[in-house]
Parts: structure tokens; sequence; C-alpha cells
């Protein structure tokens, strides 16, 4: 396709268009022109708000009339929303009409939501029947009918890819054997009234964990988000990063990468992210020298990392939190470094472009390192404003407990109006048309004041998540609170500090509020649907083999090689994630393969935590959203730039090679994630200080080798040389590993003492081989025991249920006592057999060289490249 004809596409898409993009694929693409079908679609998403705000409300004041739902009653009617929405929103085929309803899609939402009420209506019965394992017959009717039915929706919300999934998994319940089902996974299969009581009548399919995380944090973060944005923080955000980093060169890109990330605090959806700040970004980036395709690769790069970007990481986080069984500071705790590092990495690239191509800023140019410089002074201010206010708090807490809320409170209010009374001295931020030739940037100093109060609700949220160590729940719910306040005073309070017509703001305000409201449940709607959709998947696993046999399958595919395997885990993720949303990814792919690569990382002696694998998942989640040939954020971009979808696609795939690589880096040093550090202590503050600059070195420099500059144009040598010194700086054990073990080995029959010699927090580490329950063939497993305080000072092996009997200097196992975990660990072992299970190995940490010794070949190594660069550099790093 030549330029002119690109630059004509690009001019074809109008506002309308892009938006009608983005609701085809977030909200539903329906738009009734009948004013009483359309107030009716409002009104259903308006009471789900409603319904949502009024369960979430922490201090149940309501409870003393009106009596409190519990989750197995409040799920029904999420979802019942949510498919109702769903048939009602989304067409049922591209060709459907899209500005009427048809009579087949009223009768599909009314059954649909019926049989999701029916399990609302009925709790009662149902657990005295259904889930007694009773269920009736017109029970089994109205459940079949809701998964097929669900099934639809979810098609229609999301597309086919999760409803074949959800059907091969249900058929593979139903049938446990067949040509295509592997022997290792094979059962005698479940009846049909079975597979319909666990999917639809019990708690543990459809309503299970997924919809409940849904129900109870998911709706209010994305409520949140949509309210901030009919506020109008995305305007704000998007006007502050330009202000701050336009002037620089490729300044609209690198303003790109960082309003991106500011938007991902409001808007979980990666497309709506790109369509959002694309229109305005794309434009300008094109203007200093970007290409169609690599503008529009940068917005999608920089749109989907929204979702790894602490504090709110998209409906994924809050269902790690029940996955892994971690509070949700923890989950953050654990994001954080790799999607900060992953941030300033993506701006160094757009900066290395700049350079590569000598593009221009925009106006006056800056430089990077300053501006870097005044980043870091301003979040050191903030960190130390934010610490003040800890101690204040606190402070006042403790003179004046009785009145500290009231005053708490009235310092908020002051504070609100204060910072609207400074906006309202300045005019409404409006995002300038980026194609004007007189374009010219704003400053730091006449955007920053007119959005301070957009920052408020987001201060709320951190605070009850961070300090108060609230439940993600509450702390949403609180949030929500102060931007509804918010939404619904900042035009009146504007109007009155400007002299104007206070009374015709207030109703503009009360329409944001409604819009918000709306805007919030319509987003929902795939979340909802998706879930529930993903529960299937979830109680297939724990109903079938597949669920503990999976590990051996894979081990046979990998070869037992972890490596291997998580190259399969991420491509496994890449496909299935090309048809699912990142939540439904996440779901299906943590649930399948999570354990196992804790497992398989085990039987090589490697750690590897629970987290560090489902954020391995999560991230190959996201990148399917940029992986052609249906990355669905690649084609919005490229529909704003006017350049080809699958060159937008792969190049952005190339730009995103950085968050590809994190996951495994993460698996084999799991401090990346902070696991293991302890930042309640000075020492652990320090550690988390030097692992941060650590990895933000070594990604720049991955990020200037896959790039093929640095300070000039790399040599092919001097981009190896890169990625060797970035690898290093990563993971420096990985050689300290090919010089010295990382264990030593110690009698066998040593273990009991080992057990009871280990320091509570320390770890006993042995390995166990024996015949494998399944075929019988030698098979060993490498068991990680972490001593904890619950356990007693001595016997600790006997009180864990493992049975152990030493013969000499052998060491040989009976069963585990059943229910104790080590029962579920070594259930893969055949007890009973002619050859026994035994433990052949007791592993104590080597006293080693410390690894990060291999720093300094490195920072040699990366010295040398500095020199042989410096002599061709021609323009400044920086």
């Amino acid at each position: 396709m030549s330029d002119v004809s690109k630059a004509d596409q690009a001019q074809g898409y109008s506002d309308e268009d892009l938006q009608d993009l983005v609701s085809s694929t977030d909200t539903g693409g329906r738009a009734p022109t009948n004013r009483t079908v359309a107030l009716f679609l409002a009104g259903v998403a308006l009471c789900w708000s409603l319904f949502q705000l009024w369960i979430a409300q922490p201090q149940l004041w309501f409870g003393a009339w009106v009596p409190v739902l519990n989750s197995s009653q409040t799920r029904p009617v999420h979802l019942g929303f949510a498919i109702l929405l769903a048939f009602l929103a989304y067409p049922a085929l591209k060709s459907s009409p899209r500005n009427r309803i048809p009579l087949l899609d009223w009768a599909l939402a009314i059954v649909g939501a019926g049989c999701a009420f029916y399990v609302f209506l009925f709790s009662r019965e149902l657990a005295e029947t259904a889930r007694s394992g009773l269920p009736t017959t017109p029970q089994i009717v109205i459940g079949s009918i809701g998964i097929v039915l669900l099934l639809e929706a979810s098609r229609r919300a999301l597309g086919p890819a999760l409803t074949i999934v959800g059907s091969i998994f249900l058929a593979y319940a139903y049938m446990g054997t067949g040509w295509l089902i592997p022997d290792i996974i094979e059962h005698s299969g479940l009846s049909f009234t079975a597979i319909v009581n666990a999917q639809w009548l019990d708690t543990t399919g459809v309503f299970g964990i997924p919809l409940g995380v849904s129900t109870a944090f998911v709706f209010l973060f994305v409520l949140f988000g949509a309210l901030l944005d009919k506020a109008g923080a995305g305007n704000y955000f998007i006007q502050i990063a330009f202000a701050g980093l336009g002037a620089l060169r490729g300044g609209p890109a690198k303003a790109a990468v960082v309003g991106s990330a500011m938007t991902g605090l409001i808007s979980g959806s990666s497309i709506a992210n790109v369509v959002t700040t694309g229109t305005f970004t794309i434009p300008l980036m094109k203007r200093v020298g970007f290409s169609a395709e690599k503008s529009g690769a940068v917005e999608v790069a920089s749109s989907v990392n929204g979702q790894i970007m602490p504090p709110v990481m998209g409906a994924a986080a809050f269902l790690m939190v029940e996955f892994v069984g971690i509070s949700y500071v923890e989950v953050i705790k654990h994001a954080f470094i790799p999607a900060v590092i992953s941030y300033i990495a993506l701006v160094y690239i757009v900066h290395l472009e700049a350079l590569k191509r000598d593009m221009p800023a925009l106006g006056e140019a800056a430089n990077l390192g300053k501006m870097f410089l005044k980043i870091f002074v301003g979040f050191v201010v903030a960190a130390v404003g934010f610490t003040a206010l800890v101690y204040g708090v606190n402070g006042l807490r403790a003179m004046a407990p009785a009145v500290s809320g009231p005053i708490i409170m009235i310092a908020i209010l002051v504070a609100y109006v204060a910072m609207v009374r400074t906006a309202a001295r300045r005019p409404d931020l409006t995002l300038d048309d980026p194609n004007d030739p007189n374009f010219k940037l704003p400053t730091v100093a006449q955007v920053f004041p007119t959005g301070l109060h957009y920052i408020l609700p987001i201060l709320v949220l951190v605070w009850f998540l961070m300090i108060e160590m609230q439940s993600p729940g509450k702390s949403a719910f609180y949030a929500v609170a102060i931007m509804l306040f918010i939404i619904l005073t900042q035009r009146p309070l504007k109007a009155f500090f400007r002299g104007e017509d206070a009374g015709e703001a207030l109703k503009a305000g009360i329409n944001d509020l409604i819009e918000g409201l709306i805007a919030g449940a319509r987003n929902m709607i795939g979340i909802g649907v998706a879930t529930a959709a993903a529960g299937i998947i979830v109680a297939t696993v724990t109903k079938t083999p597949i669920g503990t046999e999976l590990a051996g399958l894979v081990e046979i595919l990998s070869g037992g090689h972890l490596m291997l395997m998580l190259l399969l885990v991420g491509v496994f993720s890449l496909i299935l994630g090309m048809g699912l949303p990142t939540t439904a990814n996440y779901i299906v792919v943590s649930s399948l393969m999570a354990s196992v690569v804790v497992s398989l990382g085990a039987q090589e002696g490697l750690i590897v935590p629970l987290i560090a694998a489902h954020l391995f998942v999560f991230y190959f989640g996201i990148m399917a959203d940029v992986t052609p040939p249906v990355g669905l954020a690649s084609f919005a971009a490229a529909a704003v730039s006017g350049g080809d979808p699958i060159k937008t696609g792969f190049t952005a795939f190339f730009y995103s090679m950085r968050t590809v690589a994190l996951p495994f880096l993460f698996i084999y040093n799991p401090t990346l994630i902070l696991y293991g550090v302890d930042l309640g202590t000075t020492a652990g503050i320090l550690q988390a200080i030097l692992v941060f600059f650590v990895a933000t070195i070594a990604m720049l420099l991955f990020a200037a080798a896959t790039q093929g500059y640095f300070l000039a144009r790399s040599k092919y040598w001097e981009s190896a040389a890169l990625l060797l010194v970035a690898f290093t700086l990563f993971v420096p054990g990985f050689w300290l590993d090919r010089i010295q073990p990382r264990f030593e080995e110690m009698p066998p029959t040593q273990l009991a003492e080992a057990f009871d010699n280990t320091a509570v927090g320390d770890t006993v580490r042995f390995v166990v081989e024996g015949p494998d329950f399944t075929d019988g063939e030698p098979t060993s497993l490498t068991i990680v025991h972490t001593v904890t305080a619950e356990d007693p000072a001595s016997g600790r092996a006997d009180a864990a249920g493992l049975f152990l009997m030493a013969e000499g200097e052998e060491m040989f196992m009976d069963e585990p006592m059943f229910g104790t975990p080590y029962q579920t660990k070594l259930q893969g072992f055949d007890f009973y057999g002619d050859d026994r299970v035994q433990v052949t190995s007791l592993l104590q940490p080597a006293d080693r060289m410390p690894k990060q010794i291999f720093w300094i070949p490195a920072l040699l190594l990366l010295g040398l490249v500095i020199v042989m660069q410096r002599r061709r550099q021609t323009k400044p790093a920086f």
C-alpha cells in the first residue's frame, strides 16, 4: 500500500469510527435508535452500577432493615446483569442490526439472565438439593440452558475463542476418553447431570472464584476508572505527559508511553487506551519522523503495558490474590519493579529510535537526562510528602482518636476545594488538533494545576491499600465514593469560583455522574461474562485428572526441561490470547500451568515462587493483544495511524521484547519481583533499591541491544556483548552455578535432624526417588520445605506427615499421612510397588562466593563497548 493510500485510509477513520471500534470490542456495538430501548439499556447498566455500590458498602448500615447478601447470592445477580447486557448490547453477527434489538436477542437476554437470577432466587433450595448432590430435573434443565447461553454471550462479547475452549473442556469432562485425549489425562467421564450441577448449580464452576473476584473487586475498579475518565482525568494525564516530555527528541512518542501508563490507571482495556491516547499522540509522532507503523507500534506497546502498572493492574491482579493466596499489597509489591523498568525501557527505546533517525523535538529541544533527574526529584519530593502525611495522620490518631476521623474528612474536603479553586483560575483543558501546523506544546506550569483534584481519589485508593491495609474491595469503594463526590461537584465549584451559573453546572455534573455509572457497567460486560465462562475451565480442572496429571504431560512434552516448558507455556498463552481477553487467558492458563511451572522448577532444584509463575502467565497474556495476526490493539492503532496492521503488530511485538524477556528473568531470579525481600526493614529497602537500580540498567542495555543502537549504531558483536551484560546483571547466579555447585549433599539419614535444626523461615531441601504411580517408571522430585513458626520445636518431619524409615545409610519413605500437604506433593509416587520410595539426597546450601562478583567482568565488558562506541558517537546519548 502506498503512503498516499495509507494516508487516505487514516483519514477515512473519523472519531465516530474509532469510538465504534472501541465500543464494538469493549462495551457492545449496539446503539438503538428507539429512545425507549436506549433508555432501557442505559437504565439496566445504571442499575448494575448502583447494585454493585450497594453490596460493596463496607459499613452495611442497611443491615438492620435489608438482608445483607452473601457471595453466593451476589454472584448470580452480577452475572445476570452481564448476560442481559451482553445479548442486548452485542450483535450476534457482523450482519446483525446495530440500531435495533431483534426479538430473538430479547428472548435470549431474558432467558439467560433468568437462569442466573434463578440461582439467586432459589439459593436456599439449591443448598438443600443440587449442592447436596441431589439436583432436580428442572434445575438441570435451567442449568444446561444457562451454560449454553453463557457460552453464546461469551462468543458475542469476546469472540469465539473462549466459547470454543469452554466447549472443549465440557466435552472432555463428559467423554473422558477418546483418540484425541492422551492416556495420562483419561478418566471415566462425568454424567451430564454431574457436569451441569458442578458448572451452574454449585459454587465452584460458573459461580466460582473468578466470578466472585469480578463481583467483589473488579467492578469497582472498572467503575473507578470510568468515573475518572468521565471527569477528565484521561485528558489531564495525556496533557501532563506531553507538557513534561514533548520537548525531547521524539517527544510525542515518549509522551505516548508515559501518558498511556497513566491512562492505564483508569482503563483496563488496551484497545480503549490506544484509541483514547493514540488519536492525539500518533499524528504528532508521525510529524517528528516516526513511520505510520512505528508510531502505531509505540502506542500499542505502551497501552498494552498499562495493565501491568500498579496500583491498578486489571482484573487479573485481583484473581492472583485468590489463586496465590496473598494480599493485594503483596501482588503490587511483586509487580512493581518489572512494570516500572518495562516502561523506563520503552521510553529509552523510542529515544534510541529518535537518535537513530535524528528526529527533531516539538519546540525547543530538552535533555532526557535532565528530564529523568527532574522526575526523580519529583518522586523523592512526593515520597517525602506522603511519608510526612502518614506520620501526621498516625500522630493525630494517637493524640485524638475520637475526633481524628472528622478532622481528616474536613482536611480532605478543604484540600479538594482548594485544588478545584486552583484549577478554576485556568481554562479547562482541551486537546488541541495534533494535525494543526501551529500546534504548540503546553507547559507543566500550565497543565499541572488544572487537575490536581484527580490525584485525590488515587491517593485515597493507595492509602487504603498500602497504609490502612484494607481489602481491594473496601479500598476501591472509598476511592469510588470520593470520585462520585468529585464528578458531581467539580463543575458547580468551578462555576462558582468563575462567577458562572452553578445551577447549569450542577446539571452537567449529574449527567456526568450518570454517564460515568453507565459507562462503568458497559465496560464490565465482557469481564463479567469472561470470568463466568472461565469458571467452566476451572471447575473442569478440579473435577477431572487434567488438574493433577497435566504436569506429567507437560513434562513429557518439554523433556523435563524448565526453560523448554516455559517456552511452551508462553506460546500457549499467546495462542489462547489471540482470541481471549487478558483476564480469561490468565484464568485458563494459570489454572492449567502455574502449579506445573512450580513443580517442574522444583524437580530442577529451583525454587519458583507461585506468584512468579502467575505473573509469567499474566505477562504473556497481555502480549497477545500485540501479537499478530490477531492483536486487536495493533489493529486499533493501525486504524488511527493509517499503517499496515500486521506490520504495526510485528513492530509492536519487537518493541515489547522486554516484556517477553522479563517473565523468564524473574522465574530464574525471583529477587527481581522482590520475592523474599522484607520491605519492613532498612536492609530490605536498601536491597529493593539496589535491585531496582541494577534491573533498570540491565533493561536499558537489553533495549539498546535489541535496537542495535547505544551511543552509536552497534556492530553485531557489540549488541551481543550488551545482551550478555544485561543477562549477567539480571541473573548473575547463572554463571556462579556453572563454577560452584549450589548445594552440597548430606547423608539422607540426617533428614529428620535437619528438619529440627533448621531455623524458622529457612528451608530444607531433599530429593525423593521412586516408581511413578502411573507407569511404574523411576521418577524423582526435589522438595523444598519451609520451616514456619507453627512447627513444633522437635519432631517436625512427623508433624508434617512424613513417615521416614532409616535402614543403614539409606532413608526410605512410606505414604505420607492423608490430608497433609506432603500427601498431595508425593501422590505421583507408587508407595505400594516392588521398588521402594526413598530419600536419595539431603541438600544443604553450599558455601559459595557472592554471585554479584560476576557483575565486575560484565561492567568491564560494558566499558569496552562504551569506549568503542564513543569513537563513533556523533550525537549526545541523551
